[in-house]
């Protein structure tokens, strides 16, 4: 996801791991589990970023793109990567954006690395915050007006109750049962309105709705770590226990599209961080 969307949106479905596969087996279609309403990651028009990313994966594999799209809220991985009728086969092969490490999945190597970002609009007074650091600076009056809006159960969440914030904080529900609902609306909406006067969200929502908006003008803001609060998240892909070869097929996808994945986020506003140099592997001991 959540980002509260993306993350949280994918933690609530329990699956077990599938049994080993010897090897791959012949596909006929480049087949990718999607949200088929939330932008900016994917939606039916196959315009968001991993749509994107999945075309290019799928030239370079000379393979069409099939969805199969289900809203990635409660049970996402259960019912899409791992759903199979009996005598059928599973409708998709692999979830284009998954957190790093995420269990209920074979997660590849991350592709990028990004962070919840505040998003500003001009002209309300907030025109001097360049860092969450001014934000707290503000004069408390001015802080005490605030209505922040956030994702309920999101490290925004956490990071108000740490400042002191709590009263000012504007939580909107995580796993929202209407599938016409997107995360970007907290933007798109209710902060370009006026009804919140900050919204804090995950970094690829936070750039894509901010470019959307011409009135106010909107800008991002990233978030930095501090203790007790996570900003920053690794994303990564994900596909079915025991497929080592799909797997590192599309490791290798990954590794040789670097460049072009990275210019696909920055054309849809992603604030990018460096990715985690890969934890050294630990000696065995005798």
């Amino acid at each position: 996801m959540t980002w509260a969307a993306v993350v949280l949106g994918l933690l609530c479905g329990i699956v077990l791991p599938a049994a080993a596969q010897d090897t791959a087996p012949a596909r006929q279609a480049f087949r990718v589990c999607q949200d088929p309403n939330n932008l900016p990651f994917s939606n039916t028009r196959s315009e968001g970023i991993e749509n994107r990313i999945a075309e290019l994966f799928a030239r370079d594999l000379n393979l069409p793109v099939a969805y199969f799209s289900f809203p990635q809220r409660m049970a996402f991985i259960r019912n899409t990567l791992r759903y199979k009728l009996p005598g059928e086969d599973y409708r998709c092969d692999i979830v284009m954006g998954v957190p790093a490490g995420f269990d209920q999945v074979s997660a590849t190597r991350p592709y990028y690395r990004s962070t919840y970002a505040m998003v500003l609009p001009a002209g309300r007074g907030l025109d001097g915050v360049t860092s969450s650091a001014d934000f707290l600076a503000l004069d408390p009056a001015k802080l005490r007006s605030l209505r922040i809006g956030l994702y309920d159960r999101s490290p925004a969440s956490v990071w108000l109750a740490r400042h002191q914030l709590v009263e000012q904080g504007v939580p909107y529900a995580m796993l929202n049962a209407d599938p016409e609902q997107y995360p970007g609306e907290i933007i798109e909406r209710d902060l370009a309105q006026g009804k919140i006067d900050v919204a804090i969200v995950w970094g690829p929502i936070a750039g894509y709705f901010a470019r959307r908006i011409e009135q106010p003008r909107m800008r991002v803001v990233p978030m930095t770590s501090e203790p007790g609060v996570k900003f920053d998240y690794q994303m990564a892909m994900g596909v079915r226990y025991g497929e080592r070869e799909w797997k590192q097929q599309i490791e290798a996808l990954i590794v040789q599209h670097r460049d072009d994945i990275q210019a696909i986020l920055r054309e849809y506003g992603v604030p990018l961080l460096e990715l985690e140099p890969a934890p050294a592997p630990v000696a065995a001991v005798r």
